[in-house]
Formats: C-alpha cells, structure tokens, sequence
C-alpha cells in the first residue's frame, strides 16, 4: 500500500454527509415565490451545484438552457418540459445534454415536486423569444445562500460547508 505524503492530505476536503431533505425549514433557500433548493454541493472547482429543487406550487417555473450537462433524479412528485412529451416522475433518472432550451413545468395535480439536480456550468434563463433574461452560476448559488442563511439566523459563513 502506499502511504499519501501529508502534504496532500492537509488539502483535502472533508467528507459531506448530510440530509438531502431536511425538516429545518430555514435550510432551503428560496429562489422564487413557492419555489426553494436545497444546497448539496457548491463546487466552485468545476463550475456547478448539486441541490433538491423544491417547488409548491403548479405552472410555468422557468424557461432556459444549459451549457453544459444536467442530470436529475425526481424524489418526489413530478415535472415536465413543455418541448418534450415525457414526464419526470418520482424515482426517474433524468440527463439532459448540453444545449438545448426547455421549459420546466409543474402540473397542477402536484401538490410538491423535488428533484435532485446536478448542474455543470450555468443556467441562462430566455423569454419567448429566446433573449437571455438572467443567469445562475455557482457563485450567485453561493451568494444566495449566504444571504438567506444570514437571514435566517444561522449566519452566512453556514453556506462555507458546502463549498468545495
């Protein structure tokens, strides 16, 4: 076996284990009015996050497109693209390629939807008519984060444990 020069192990970051679906409320970060995420993994390393999207409310949540590669596993509820003809259902896999635009919507027979997501670079948000609305990256996750858990009592330097 070879032994690790502790040099190397002095850089590491430490493991990560924590609930995915917490009952602290104050853990879920809202991104828009009945819609929140759940911070996993801020990886300022690659460009990407890996949170639960949890949303309690039907209709139209976004219209956008990723750069890179997104892969999503549904916990709870459903969801769909208004471009596609499939329904993400709890217990579904989802890959989504690069490049592509698509509208996620939550029907209205859905009283909540959760689903883990994994995103690789940005999310860049697009109005009909295909013009850039906005943006999410790791660092405005961050940001948000910081701000709400601030806010809610459990100090900014809370989002630090998730960043790696």
């Amino acid at each position: 076996m070879i032994a690790l020069p502790s040099v190397i192990e002095n850089y590491a970051r430490p493991d990560l284990v924590c609930d995915a679906v917490p009952e602290d409320e104050r853990l879920w970060v809202p991104q828009e009015p009945n819609v929140w995420f759940r911070p996993l993994i801020l990886n300022v390393t690659y460009g990407g996050w890996t949170t639960v999207l949890r949303v309690k409310k039907s209709g139209v949540l976004s219209r956008h497109r990723h750069p890179a590669p997104v892969q999503g596993y549904v916990i709870r509820g459903s969801w769909r693209y208004l471009e596609h003809d499939w329904i993400a259902r709890a217990g579904m896999f989802v890959f989504e390629p690069p490049g592509e635009t698509h509208t996620l919507v939550v029907d209205e027979d859905q009283d909540e939807m959760m689903t883990l997501f994994q995103v690789s670079g940005a999310m860049i948000y697009m109005d009909t008519e295909g013009r850039t609305t906005g943006f999410d990256d790791v660092f405005t996750k961050i940001k948000r984060c910081r701000k709400h858990f601030e806010s809610v009592g459990l100090g900014g330097d809370f989002v630090e444990q998730f960043i790696r």
